[in-house]
């Protein structure tokens, strides 16, 4: 039951709280006063959407708080902002922040709302399947079938995947073995561009140093012993010994040229040892071969060395899939029988229990239509259609309801959205929800957004008595235009616009006493006419209540 509601700065709204009652609560006001603000106020605290254009301009958010007494005794307290900049929203469960998808789990349990829009949804095959699931109130055979239904869809969905690949890689079969077997031909290893390369630029700075000592050597050694610069040198160091036997000041060039001649001795050691050995045979041709052949391979293939590994085990993975798809298939063949098997037990039981509950919804339907001032011979019927859920097995059809009736005598029983007009389908609405509404342990708040639509004379006196029998008990919350309903309210609020300051407001105010006598003669239309009509429904009202 919603005990409490505040808004503040949504769309006309600056600041309204509303106590209701564990009754019928009502709320009047003239066509565009807002009224419809308050609704959505109340679907906004319990999950629904809303844009920021419903900010009030000027303002940093909107916000709606709301108390909810529960079936256990205990409140609940939810608050939820939306930002005007982002259309952002936060939401707090007992001041808590707390998720959406919770609160949308919390929701059945705290409103039922109808409007205009439901009596359209009432015409839509699927949502009268879901009203006679509701009235067959039989979880675990739903839940059953949902989550077998779940699993028959991941196996579709996995065999279609396997499917398409499989289709996509049989016409690039060729292809892939022929880009296979060019790479085993060639054999890449990781990183082995990079080490060849890197092999031929050290065997060619080798070479060159070879080159270069090979040159010293012949500088210091020349041609066959002859020629060289220690052959020159040892025989100018002769010649310089023999001339410094005879003659003085040549002693220190013939230690020089000594010297000389031990530093190039040495240097032509060091020559020799710093020649390196050279590479074996043939080294230098196999890494060019082979540098060769993995460019060959890469402009055929158009790619890089890593691009061509990674190629390659993708090609081994999609042969490899290729191979085992049948299998995979097959796999999937046995859990899709197995699963439709199962399917097909659980509707054997499911198909019978909703016609079982279509013969009970039947019956009382047609007792709550008769109350609300259908014909005495009005008749519901539920036709059955099967729909295989799952292609080929006729044993796993599933009957699909369509809700037919027969408003008078001597008619044919139609579908609701060829004979029924507005006012029928407000009354159908109000009948459903009020028979639903009695089978749910957790009594939500009924919301009815003008069911009265199109709904008018002894018809109107009908559903005023249907909603004051509902609202003894559980909550309901009503917007209506017509004041034979507003006089079963055990709250009425008034809803108003006023314009203040060149700004425009919505107010909503609790009305009692003789505030209550003057909306119900405005609704009335006014005047003598209307006063005393207020005056019949308040006397017929204080006398129901004595």
């Amino acid at each position: 039951m919603l005990d409490y509601l505040r808004i503040q700065d949504l769309a006309l709204i600056e600041d309204v709280a509303l106590d209701f009652d564990p009754g019928v609560n009502v709320l009047t006001g003239e066509t565009g006063a807002g009224k419809s603000f308050i609704l959505k106020a109340i679907d906004f605290i319990t999950g629904e959407r809303l844009g920021p254009s419903l900010v009030r301009p000027g303002r940093e958010k909107a916000s709606a708080e709301a108390v909810f007494s529960l079936p256990d005794g205990e409140e609940m307290f939810i608050r939820r902002e939306l930002a005007a900049d982002t259309g952002r929203s936060r939401l707090f469960i007992n001041d808590r922040l707390s998720s959406q998808e919770s609160l949308r789990e919390l929701r059945p349990a705290l409103i039922l709302h109808t409007s205009q829009q439901g009596q359209q949804r009432l015409l839509l095959p699927s949502y009268q399947n879901e009203l006679l699931d509701d009235f067959m109130y039989r979880p675990d055979l739903l839940g059953k079938r949902a989550a077998i239904l779940r699993s028959l869809g991941d196996l579709a969905m996995r065999r279609a995947a396997l499917e398409e690949r499989r289709g996509d890689l049989a016409g690039k079969r060729e292809l892939l073995e022929f880009q296979q077997q060019e790479i085993r031909k060639i054999r890449p290893l990781p990183g082995e561009e990079e080490e060849l390369e890197e092999r031929r630029l050290n065997l060619r700075l080798a070479e060159a140093s070879n080159a270069a000592v090979e040159q010293g050597l012949t500088a210091l050694h020349g041609s066959g012993g002859e020629g060289g610069i220690l052959f020159c040198l040892g025989s100018l160091e002769r010649a310089v010994a023999q001339i410094s036997a005879r003659e003085e000041g040549f002693t220190q060039d013939l230690e020089a040229l000594r010297e000389m001649s031990a530093s190039l001795a040495d240097l032509s050691s060091r020559l020799r040892k710093a020649a390196k050995s050279s590479s074996p045979r043939g080294e230098s041709e196999s890494i060019e071969a082979r540098l060769f052949a993995l460019s060959s391979l890469k402009r055929k293939l158009k790619r890089t060395l890593p691009e061509i590994l990674a190629l390659d085990s993708e090609i081994a993975e999609n042969l490899s899939f290729l191979d085992s798809c049948a299998l995979d298939l097959k796999q999937l063949g046995r859990e899709e029988d197995a699963l439709s098997d199962e399917l097909a037990s659980l509707l054997a039981e499911l198909n019978p229990a909703r016609r079982e509950a279509a013969a009970r919804l039947k019956l009382a339907l047609e007792a709550e239509l008769r109350d609300l001032g259908f014909s005495g011979a009005v008749e519901v019927e539920f036709a059955f259609t099967p729909r295989e859920l799952f292609p080929g097995r006729a044993d796993s059809a599933e009957e699909q309801v369509r809700v037919l009736w027969k408003p008078n005598p001597g008619q044919a029983a139609q579908a609701l959205d060829k004979i029924a007009s507005g006012g029928e389908l407000s009354r159908f609405l109000l009948a459903l929800v009020a028979l639903l509404s009695r089978r749910t342990a957790h009594k939500p708040a009924l919301i009815f957004d003008e069911v009265d639509s199109g709904v008018g004379g002894i018809t109107l006196n009908k559903v005023a008595d249907k909603l004051r029998r509902l609202g003894s008990e559980r909550q309901i919350i009503l917007i209506t235009h017509w004041p034979s309903l507003a006089a079963v309210a055990g709250r009425h609020f008034q809803v108003r616009k006023d314009v203040r300051d060149g700004e425009t407001y919505t107010s909503c105010r609790r009305l009692s006493g003789q505030d209550v006598f003057e909306e119900l003669a405005r609704m009335g239309g006014g005047g003598e006419q209307g006063r005393a009509l207020a005056k019949e429904l308040l006397a017929g009202k204080n006398s129901m209540t004595l």
